[in-house]
């Protein structure tokens, strides 16, 4: 797994009402990214357009629960979660997240995501999961959205 530096245990608050949206090709990388994503993760649109959408990553997050986002995802369902992301500066912000395909035909052609500010109970309820999947088995079975 990647592991992106630095991590400052900062929290940057996502402001209620601020939608971070961006797309993906079928291989994760980049294709769009709105300048609310730009503002919160401090990178520029020259840095996240055309590179890997993991750049965001936060190390704190579980290998679990990315392989059960694309596991769904790649099986043509939309995925709903809580994550935490890594800001350039090392800094964090969590995220509640919408993922979707993108189809031409019956075909995935790519991936898009649109996350909002989650409620601080969700937060709760996500660092407590987490904890546990890292103490856990790899692959524990989380609910998906159909």
């Amino acid at each position: 797994m990647k592991k992106n530096l630095p991590v400052t245990q900062k929290e940057k608050l996502l402001a209620k009402g601020v939608e971070l949206v961006s797309a993906t090709d079928v291989k994760g990388i980049t294709t769009h990214a709105n300048q609310a994503f730009v503002d919160i993760s401090g990178f520029g649109q020259d840095e996240l357009v055309g590179t890997n959408h993991n750049i965001v990553r936060h190390p704190d997050m579980p290998p679990a629960a990315f392989q059960n986002l694309w596991d769904t995802l790649k099986s043509g369902r939309s995925w709903m979660g809580v994550v935490k992301n890594r800001a350039k500066s090392g800094d964090h912000y969590w995220v509640d997240a919408f993922v979707s395909p993108s189809f031409e035909g019956d075909k995935i052609v790519g991936y898009e995501s649109v996350r909002v500010a989650p409620e601080k109970e969700a937060v709760a309820r996500a660092e407590a999961l987490y904890k546990t999947l890292w103490s856990g088995p790899k692959r524990l079975r989380l609910p998906t959205l159909s």
